[in-house]
């Protein structure tokens, strides 16, 4: 028979999937070699005897990982007169224990500690528990000393026999402690924070751009996250096979707080353009007039080539009389002459031809306007969804 008391809970690793308590363990077994009748020896009914002295079967926990420091073994053994005998010990006592962190930090673990025997097989030891389940709940309930950020919910025990090949079997006997976490710290140094952030980078939007602040406003903000990040990133285990619902939560705001960042980029981009825009328009002001139209200015280029080829006419009625074909430096003129008029013409038409002063940044308004409702409807879902994975 094999009794466990639960005296206090002292950890739970999530980063290395350790449980680590503090047990009292009562192993009792039947001796036909060892008995007496307590009326031939002066009304004992029972004794201590040092360890060494007797046989104890080799019982041990599979999930096991402690020091054998932590280790409170008894000298001593105690022998009833009806063949019984029992060994108590007090270990701190550390397993391993599979963790699901899906829900974290709203989950509820369970760990196992199962005892079995190494070497002998079911036909030789039982294992069982003497104490009942609800007895060994109120004892762990009564006695238990410190329970750190964990809820205790209760034990369960269960009995299996295992077969490896063969006919062979072993017993063993589980005790699993089921464990809910106390959300409150993480929820307040994680959660609230990055949902904070979150509502900080919706109230950027009404920022104003031509202070300059929105851009390194953002800036900060991814920053905050990022930290926050590195923190869970030292909570988590790396080898989880489902990724945790806070994961979800903080890599989504992360990519929504980056790509607001990228739409302000594109906002002082089109806003600088615009300015551009208007400086270039001052600047060729003095080549054509603020009140000309714009069919004015590319009728310029036109009148210029007119005046060109009177040139090249008047040129070649008043000092060449012969096949003007021939003649090289005629040839030489015009080939200029039309140069020259190609690159006026294209001067003309960029210069008139650019968009209005305000134009870009218009343009950058309604791109604004249309990313904050995209953005405060995706922030919306989002929110919604990952309370409902969450919760559920």
């Amino acid at each position: 028979m094999v009794d466990m008391i639960l005296f206090g809970i002292m950890d739970l690793n999530e980063k290395s999937s350790t449980f680590t308590s503090y047990v009292l363990i009562s192993t009792a077994w039947v001796n036909y070699f060892i008995a007496w009748e307590p009326k031939e020896f002066c009304g004992i009914s029972k004794m201590t005897v040092p360890r060494e002295r007797v046989w104890i079967p080799d019982i041990g926990i599979q999930e096991d990982i402690s020091d054998t420091s932590s280790t409170i073994l008894s000298p001593y053994v105690q022998l009833h007169h009806n063949w019984l005998a029992q060994v108590i010990d007090q270990r701190r006592l550390t397993t391993s224990c599979k963790m699901d962190l899906y829900r974290f930090p709203l989950d509820t673990q369970s760990c196992s500690i199962t005892f079995k025997s190494m070497i002998h097989r079911a036909s030789e030891i039982k294992l069982r528990a003497f104490a009942s389940t609800t007895a060994v709940n109120h004892i762990a309930r009564e006695s238990m000393t410190t329970l750190d950020e964990w809820d205790f919910l209760g034990i369960a025990m269960t009995e299996e026999e295992l077969n490896y090949g063969g006919d062979e079997k072993w017993h063993q006997l589980i005790y699993k402690i089921t464990l809910r976490r106390r959300p409150l710290l993480y929820i307040i140094n994680l959660v609230v924070p990055i949902a904070f952030f979150l509502v900080l980078d919706l109230a950027s939007f009404f920022i104003s751009e031509a202070k300059g602040e929105k851009l390194g406003f953002k800036v900060t903000i991814l920053l905050s996250i990022s930290v926050l990040l590195l923190i869970l990133n030292d909570i988590l285990p790396s080898s989880a096979n489902n990724l945790p619902v806070i994961a979800i939560y903080c890599i989504v705001i992360f990519a929504l707080t980056g790509l607001s960042l990228l739409e302000t980029m594109l906002m002082s981009f089109l806003i600088d353009m615009d300015s551009r825009v208007d400086q270039d328009v001052q600047t060729s002001a003095k080549t054509c007039e603020e009140t000309q139209e714009e069919t004015e200015c590319r009728r310029e280029p036109e009148r210029d080539a007119e005046s060109s080829l009177e040139k090249v006419d008047t040129f070649n009625k008043k000092d060449l009389d012969g096949d003007w074909l021939n003649n090289p430096y005629l040839l030489q003129l015009i080939l200029k002459e039309v140069q020259n008029v190609r690159q006026e013409w294209f001067s003309v038409n960029v210069r008139c031809g650019k968009k209005k002063p305000g134009y870009w940044e218009k343009v950058a308004r309604r791109i604004d306007q249309a990313y904050f409702c995209l953005y405060l409807i995706t922030t919306i879902t989002f929110l919604i969804f990952i309370s409902f994975m969450w919760l559920h």
